[in-house]
């Protein structure tokens, strides 16, 4: 048996060659794979003595030869291929351990050079895999080291079966699928435009118990970007699909106050992926006391998540209240025992989404919508926004507005959110006019006892008739901040005027549908 080893990810590698050695298997190796396993002992057989030509081209070129592919994809029950080994003395490889060049990890690195990220593209390793994998029925192939102690146990056993050979290919062409998506990803990053084409690769990285109803079968993939993935998961029940859709939403809703020079304790509730509550407080506490007041009623059954640590100040808060998640970017171990008295309730820790300039997917039947993910830094530029109206805000508008702005983004549109000192006291989602909406972020509020008057409010989108602000100045609301660029701009701001209602225009909008 003869099994050729060349690997980036050295886990496990000496301690799967040795065993290999000791089953009488004799290793070819390259490079640094082949000097560290001369380093522990173990003999190897250079891929130069193999093909007959020496590396070459800084490592480019070493395994691209006939010897090597011809001993990997030569079928050994197929006469031709047989005579064709024996008239060109090419040796048949029986296993194959190959893990490629670290691509996506060199370019996560801000630092890295274009020149430097290209070397990262492996040319030999993917080549080797996918030969073996395409005759798996006569080369076991691996890509991932944390197979290497069950081969070890099945070769010692009597050998791999062909469906676990067959698991084992299946398992190298979605590994190369992967590095080929992240490299088509990344070489389309300096184009103006959306690529012609886009390889979406996802791994599974758990199955969930149903779907949106009992009846629908459903799983979390995810992609290699930041985000999701890396969220850890310290008690409770599983994690459900809507779960998953709400505490994706919760950190999203959370990113404007995360880090930078507002970094004020921020707490949002979050119901069917749109707030309910949503404020900024001094500590998580107090933060979240605030959020709740917002709409009591409706945060039965949430999600909610902070910017800041949570502790059992915070948790004991949220003792009374029914809460399917909470989310925070850490979660000391004296909130952790508080929680932990409710069985059924999930705590997670899930640092912030990089607010980075990726792509952000929709789905639709036999397609996806694809756009530039929305950042708030976008959204935020304050040298942009412009005071049309005879009324200026005070110091004290302005920081509501700038807190209302902020908020409003993650309200399903059309969206309008009522603010008074820097916590939402009424919000009007996802309604089909956006006078409709003004009236129910009016009237939410008063059902909570909150009273309107003097607050600020902050619309998602223009308002395309007068009628929203009407509804605004009976409310007795001070001060509005919305993107304009209706073609009725101007009687949107003579009825700010006639209301003595100071009105801010960002220029920009935040639909979220």
């Amino acid at each position: 048996m003869r099994a050729l080893l060349s690997v980036s990810d050295k886990r496990g590698i000496v301690d799967f060659a040795r065993q290999l050695v000791e089953l009488g298997c004799e290793i070819i190796s390259t490079g640094g794979t082949a000097e560290a396993l001369r380093r522990e002992g173990i003999a190897v057989i250079p891929i130069e003595q193999v093909t007959g030509f020496p590396e070459m081209m800084d490592g480019r070129v070493k395994t691209l030869h006939p010897n090597v592919h011809g001993g990997l994809l030569a079928r050994r029950d197929n006469a031709h291929d047989v005579a064709a080994m024996t008239q060109h003395g090419i040796a048949p490889i029986d296993l194959v351990a190959v893990n490629l060049y670290p691509f996506r990890e060199t370019v996560a690195k801000p630092e890295t050079t274009f020149a430097q990220a290209i070397e990262q593209i492996d040319i030999g390793g993917p080549s080797m895999l996918r030969s073996a994998a395409k005759n798996h029925q006569s080369v076991i192939v691996i890509v991932d080291p944390d197979d290497y102690a069950s081969i070890v146990t099945r070769l010692k056993s009597g050998g791999v079966a062909p469906n676990e050979r067959h698991a084992l290919a299946t398992k190298v062409f979605a590994h190369t699928a992967a590095y080929d998506a992240t490299i088509l990803a990344y070489l389309s990053r300096s184009q103006e435009s959306l690529p012609s084409t886009l390889s979406l690769v996802l791994d599974r990285q758990q199955p969930l118990r149903y779907g949106e109803n009992p009846h629908q079968r459903a799983a979390l993939y995810v992609t290699g970007e930041d985000g999701i993935r890396d969220m850890h998961q310290l008690h409770g029940k599983e994690l459900s699909f809507n779960n998953l859709l709400d505490v994706d939403a919760a950190v999203t809703a959370v990113a404007p106050w995360q880090g930078g020079k507002d970094a004020r304790a921020a707490c949002v509730i979050i119901k069917h992926t749109t707030p309910c509550g949503i404020a900024l407080g001094r500590n998580a506490a107090d933060a979240y006391t605030r959020a709740l007041a917002t709409d009591r009623t409706s945060a039965f059954g949430s999600v909610i998540a902070f910017n800041t640590v949570v502790d059992r100040t915070a948790a004991t808060a949220m003792r009374e209240l029914f809460v399917e998640v909470i989310v925070a970017p850490r979660v000391d171990a004296d909130a952790l025992s508080v929680f932990r008295e409710k069985k059924n309730l999930r705590v997670v820790e899930l640092q912030r989404f990089p607010d980075e300039p990726t792509l952000d997917y929709k789905r639709v039947r036999g397609g996806f919508l694809v756009q530039d993910r929305f950042r708030y830094s976008a959204v935020a530029d304050e040298s942009k926004w412009q005071m049309p109206t005879t009324r200026r805000p005070t110091d004290a508008q302005w920081n509501d507005l700038r807190f209302a702005w902020a908020a409003v983004g993650s309200v399903k549109s059309n969206a309008i959110l009522i603010a008074r000192e820097e916590a939402a006291i009424g919000i009007g989602a996802g309604q089909m006019s956006r006078v409709d909406a003004s009236f129910l972020a009016v009237h939410k509020a008063r059902q909570q006892d909150h009273d309107p008057a003097g607050a600020v409010m902050a619309s998602d989108a223009f308002f395309p008739f007068r009628d929203g602000v009407d509804e605004a100045a009976a409310a007795g609301i001070s001060a509005i901040i919305q993107p304009g660029g209706s073609v009725k701009d101007n009687e949107v701001i003579a009825a700010a005027d006639e209301h003595g209602i100071a009105m801010i225009l960002t220029g920009m909008r935040q639909f979220r549908h």
